[in-house]
């Protein structure tokens, strides 16, 4: 029997969530967290973090409230799902890595107080080059209140595993700003989308014409084995993908270290 691409997103999503429902193991017991939450960490530990909020490595240039430890935190069927992705990637020698899972509310309120408060920073500039950041509340790069506090939207990259990924972020060093060739900005470990993470740039846009036909290949790639799970692209971040219905409520729980 011949199935449609409607029939084959909704059996790959019915059999992820099925599997979420079985991550009640002796860790995910263990773990002090809200009913529905996991550490992605415990769904599939080969899909590579580097959650940029708990460090020095974003735009604000410190890690963000409520970040207490690099710990990818989303809802256990979000979690499933991408373990389904990961799954496909791995025949690809491709990995799945995660900047931004799940966000307190108080970390978005540090965002939003930073970019009200008329000082502009080196880091900040790297990200946010083409305008100041008091712009980046008024064209929606940041908001009041984020998909993120619900679990159930990300932001995420591809790596080529067999590529050279040891470059490193080295605070002292004077990277170009997000839009700059892949040489010349700051190493994000992964497949050349056109631009680093976060940058707030109309080169961002999912469907910029001002990237290379490779670039644009990578960040159809991701739209799509995304878009099989039935995450949804925002279309001004190649990086950002949210679950429709997966997350509802807001939550403001610190994301601490996995026991």
């Amino acid at each position: 029997m011949i199935r449609t691409s409607k029939e084959v997103r909704a059996r790959i999503v019915l059999t992820a969530i099925l599997a979420a429902s079985c991550l009640t193991g002796t860790a995910a017991q263990a773990q002090k967290l809200p009913s529905g939450f996991v550490y992605l960490r415990d769904v599939d530990p080969t899909i590579i973090q580097d959650l940029r909020y708990a460090g020095s490595n974003n735009f604000v240039g410190r890690p963000l409230r409520g970040y207490e430890a690099p710990e990818c935190v989303v809802k256990r069927e979000v979690g499933a799902l991408l373990k389904s992705v990961q799954d496909e990637l791995a025949l690809q020698n491709l990995s799945l890595k995660m900047f931004d899972c799940y966000r307190p509310t108080r970390a978005v309120a540090d965002m939003v107080a930073w970019s009200r408060d008329g000082k502009e920073t080196v880091a900040g500039k790297r990200y946010n080059p083409s305008f100041s950041k008091d712009d980046l509340f008024r064209l929606g790069y940041i908001a009041e209140r984020s998909g993120h506090s619900t679990g159930a939207a990300l932001d995420l990259t591809l790596v080529d595993l067999k590529a050279d990924n040891s470059a490193t972020f080295n605070s002292t060093k004077d990277y170009g700003d997000c839009t700059a060739n892949v040489n010349l900005r700051a190493p994000d470990g992964s497949v050349d989308m056109g631009t680093g993470y976060d940058c707030s740039d109309v080169k961002s846009h999912t469907a910029a014409k001002s990237i290379t036909a490779a670039q644009r290949r990578w960040r159809e790639k991701l739209v799509q084995v995304m878009a099989r799970r039935g995450f949804v692209n925002y279309s001004k971040e190649w990086w950002h993908f949210s679950l429709p219905g997966a997350g509802r409520q807001a939550y403001d729980f610190p994301i601490t270290q996995r026991k």
